[in-house]
């Protein structure tokens, strides 16, 4: 899928590309963000003023994405590993979009067994390690 600059930092096109993702959900909450869940849980949003895209990266991209200039540690939710993605940061959109990917991932291997079943999820979701 190419993907182009307005197209995720404007509404209409952020939309459009989450809900193309498997049973996601999209969302108006707090200052009217468009807020994508999957099973019930955020993993990525949209924040219209001023177009940054805050989304959950791994431990190791958070290290890394938040060196660059235009990302910067999510306000409330860095403590759980979420950046901001400001529009003028050095990343390609379809870098973007395969972060947006990476988060839907990262999020539904969380929920249960039960959840990504209903969901449609088992076979395309990587499920999380077990835990003891």
């Amino acid at each position: 899928m190419i993907v182009t600059d307005d197209d995720l930092t404007q509404r209409a096109g952020f939309e459009a590309f989450v809900l193309g993702l498997p049973s996601v959900v999209v969302v108006r909450q707090w200052r009217d963000d468009s807020v994508a869940k999957v099973g019930g849980k955020i993993f990525t949003l949209l924040d219209a003023d001023p177009g940054e895209i805050w989304l959950k990266v791994s431990e190791m991209a958070f290290e890394l994405l938040t060196e660059l200039d235009g990302i910067r540690p999510a306000p409330y939710f860095a403590r759980a590993g979420w950046v901001a993605i400001a529009p003028d940061s050095p990343l390609t959109p379809e870098e973007i979009a395969a972060y947006i990917v990476e988060a839907h991932r990262l999020v539904a291997s969380k929920l249960s067994r039960r959840l990504r079943t209903e969901l449609g999820l088992d076979g395309s979701i990587a499920a999380a390690p077990h835990r003891p």
